[in-house]
């Protein structure tokens, strides 16, 4: 998987905060999310926009980047 396929950053939406593409869901949210707790489920009920894919380019994009 190439978290690329699912993640943006651009300087007009979220202020560039990297984001899932497609919504205003930002990386960092959902990793809060998950560090308060959350189970992929959880967050699939919450955000409708979000898949499960988009969750492990989350991931994958939290080990690469920080």
């Amino acid at each position: 998987m190439n978290y690329q396929n699912y993640i943006i950053s651009d300087h007009r939406i979220m202020l560039g905060k990297p984001i899932i593409k497609g919504t205003r869901l930002t990386v960092e949210l959902i990793l809060r999310k998950l560090g308060e707790g959350a189970s992929e489920n959880d967050l699939l009920s919450a955000y409708p926009q979000l898949t499960k894919q988009a969750i492990q380019a989350i991931m994958q994009y939290a080990v690469v980047n920080w």
